[in-house]
């Protein structure tokens, strides 16, 4: 089925409903419940453009733009990220522009635009207020972050509303700062692998260390607290590769087999959980938990990726189990898989031919440190001054403790 079938299928499926919840608010409110409960008066009469996916809910699981719409105060247009405003797009993927069947909203597709076609976007929608909802996971290579910063670049004319939503990977920073020589949209900016902000603090970070001139407000999200992982809200994934909170976990690190030859676990029922290829075996997982690194477990596994890499091949290779969130390091964990799996499979083991690695990590020195057989804490090691240098940048930045 078509894309714009397939929306307009649902569209007449599912009725337009009310923002009114049966049960009790929770104790932590998102920002765009706050003003769902308000009616949403904070809205009417300007002229708003909805910058959202999927993940723009509220805590009866209505979409916030079905709920503007409901409560008359209906977007003059909505602006699509990477995966779209429904979110029926693959990775690398959008909906392209298109009229919402469900609302009769104008879409546009941000996806890609730089600051330039995004302001004109801006100004063909003809909007004063741009409101910003989308779930981020808290990595440096997950788009959205940056849809946020090219959007907020080009709303030098509009008002720019974010409203903030949880770290589902909480509050922590790790991981190696972007060399800004290795900039792309997966790291526009220097700022280290898991950021562990919220997309408000970010916002006010882009502000004040990235010199991004708009007119920002930030609405806080109520009741949570930097490192709660627990908070309560319904998971909706937030890309679809991203099917659980599980997965986020995971991400900052595993999400480095993008660049290498190895699966990511792509075509999987866990992705980012599962990585492996052919011709790896029990013994991988056997090296991996001889480390002893805490809040995880690898366990052996095999598997057929229905997409991507090794697509319809048996691969072997490891599912890593997040047995303690809190005390669970990502990208230590996932420089230990690579470490091990070049050493213990060289003829399986490889870099992307695009060195897409250096992307992800930010620089070449991930890449080079591991072909010169450094050491798991020597690799880890090395980040830790600039690490620190940017949990301290940050400091002003934070709104939850």
């Amino acid at each position: 089925m078509r894309r714009r079938s397939f929306l307009a299928a649902g569209a007449l499926s599912v009725p337009l409903v009310s923002t009114a919840s049966a049960t009790a608010a929770p104790r932590l409110t998102t920002a765009a419940q706050q003003l769902a409960d308000d009616g949403w008066r904070k809205l009417k009469g300007r002229k708003v453009g909805v910058l959202t996916n999927p993940t723009g809910i509220l805590t009866d699981q209505t979409h916030i733009v079905d709920s503007m719409v409901a409560h008359g105060a209906k977007p003059a247009a909505v602006f699509g990220p990477e995966h779209g405003f429904r979110g029926t797009a693959q990775a690398g993927g959008s909906e392209g522009d298109y009229q919402d069947p469900r609302t009769g909203i104008p879409v546009y597709d941000t996806y890609g635009a730089d600051a330039t076609k995004i302001q004109a976007m801006f100004a063909k929608a003809g909007v004063d207020t741009v409101v910003f909802d989308i779930a981020d996971v808290g990595a440096r290579f997950y788009t959205y972050i940056w849809t946020l910063y090219t959007a907020m670049q080009a709303a030098s004319n509009v008002e720019f509303l974010v409203l903030d939503r949880p770290n589902p990977i909480g509050g922590d920073a790790a991981g190696p700062q972007l060399d800004p020589a290795y900039a792309t949209f997966v790291g526009l900016k220097p700022i280290v692998q898991q950021h562990g902000m919220t997309v408000g603090e970010l916002a006010r970070f882009y502000v004040g260390e990235f010199g991004v001139k708009t007119s920002l407000e930030v609405v806080d999200v109520r009741g949570w607290r930097r490192n709660q992982l627990d908070t309560g809200l319904p998971w909706v994934p937030p890309s679809p590769n991203m099917p659980t909170q599980d997965t986020a976990f995971v991400y900052p690190g595993t999400c480095l087999f993008e660049g290498t030859v190895l699966s990511e676990g792509r075509g999987t029922t866990r992705p980012f959980e599962t990585v492996g290829a052919p011709g790896i075996d029990w013994r991988w997982a056997e090296e991996l938990n001889a480390l002893g690194l805490e809040g995880v477990r690898f366990r052996e596994t095999y598997f057929s990726p229905t997409s991507t890499k090794f697509q319809g091949k048996t691969c072997g290779g490891v599912t890593l189990h997040v047995t303690d969130a809190g005390r669970f390091d990502a990208i230590r964990a996932a420089v230990a898989m690579l470490i091990t799996a070049k050493s213990s499979y060289p003829d399986v083991f490889a870099w992307r031919p695009d060195n897409w690695i250096d992307k992800l990590s930010g620089s070449d020195r991930l890449r080079k440190m591991i072909d010169a057989n450094a050491p798991l804490n020597e690799v880890v090691g090395a980040w830790q001054g600039e690490l620190q240098q940017f949990r301290r940048t940050r400091q002003p930045y934070l709104r939850y403790r």
